[in-house]
């Protein structure tokens, strides 16, 4: 099915206020997904380099709560 602009402006102008309110939030809509799709683009290089640069803070961090597991787990292990 062709669709041409004048063909949905005159389907426009025969509806409502509440269903253009609608297909103006479509339209929004569209016009976000287009914007956000584009935007997301990793670079492999850049995360190599945040990965490189937070690897030793979130090793010391899952480290830190180490000693206190390791104590509840054995004091589970006690009858």
């Amino acid at each position: 099915m062709l669709i041409s602009s004048e063909t949905l402006k005159q389907d426009l102008d025969q509806l409502d206020h509440d269903q253009l309110q609608q297909v103006a939030d479509f339209i929004a809509f569209l016009k976000f997904r287009s914007q956000h799709r584009r935007r997301v683009v990793l670079d492999p290089t850049q995360l190599a380099t945040l990965f490189t640069e937070f690897a030793d803070e979130d090793r010391a961090l899952a480290e830190t709560g180490m000693s206190d597991y390791t104590a509840i787990l054995q004091k589970e292990d006690q009858p």
